[in-house]
């Protein structure tokens, strides 16, 4: 009798065992799904590409009808931070030195002539081609490029419900529904970065 109890204790010790296992095994399987998913995977590309658009779509919507107070040059540095690889680099080499050349002979002899829209991307262009190596290396796709462009996202967030008069209004207002998605839009990529480095 003795040797049946201690035998069912036995096996209860070792299917508690076999639980702490598998769910050991299905913790570093999710980890390494995330990890793989976004480190320069599939996920984090796309979503590195919808941040991106958002941040356009809002400078865009800046110089179209938004017309704010609000400090919409911070989307400059935010896209030099968060820029796909593919378009940084293209940028980065004589595309982008002759759009810059091109900016600035324009903005310096015709500055009437300028279109005040076109501002903000020469200033894009320009930081692109004239930020050193070092300085892209230590902040484009690191911890610090990625705390900024969430710094950057939380002010115009909480600039913007400011703006409209309260959250609930950013949601219910017709503009400001455009506005909101645009700005939570740009965290998604930030987010998704920080999920994926602390694993």
């Amino acid at each position: 009798m003795v040797k049946y109890l201690l035998m069912k204790t036995d096996m209860s010790d070792e299917i508690g065992s076999d639980l702490n296992e598998l769910g050991l095994a299905a913790h570093n399987l999710a980890t390494h799904v995330i990890y793989l998913a976004g480190g320069g995977g599939f996920i984090s590309g796309i979503l590195q590409w919808i941040a991106t658009a958002a941040a356009i779509y809002l400078l865009v919507l800046d110089r179209t009808n938004w017309k704010t107070n609000i400090l919409t040059t911070l989307l400059v540095p935010y896209l030099f931070l968060i820029l796909p690889g593919l378009i940084f680099d293209l940028f980065r080499n004589e595309v982008g030195m002759w759009i810059a050349f091109v900016a600035v002979v324009l903005r310096l002899f015709f500055p009437k002539q300028f279109p005040d829209w076109l501002d903000m991307p020469a200033s894009l262009i320009l930081l692109l081609v004239v930020t050193p190596n070092a300085f892209s290396n230590i902040f484009r796709d690191s911890i610090y490029g990625i705390l900024v462009c969430l710094i950057i996202g939380v002010y115009l967030l909480q600039e913007h419900i400011r703006a409209s008069g309260g959250f609930k209004n950013t949601f219910t207002q017709s503009s400001g529904i455009s506005n909101s998605i645009g700005i939570l839009l740009l965290f998604v990529y930030p987010a998704w970065r920080c999920v994926t480095f602390f694993l």
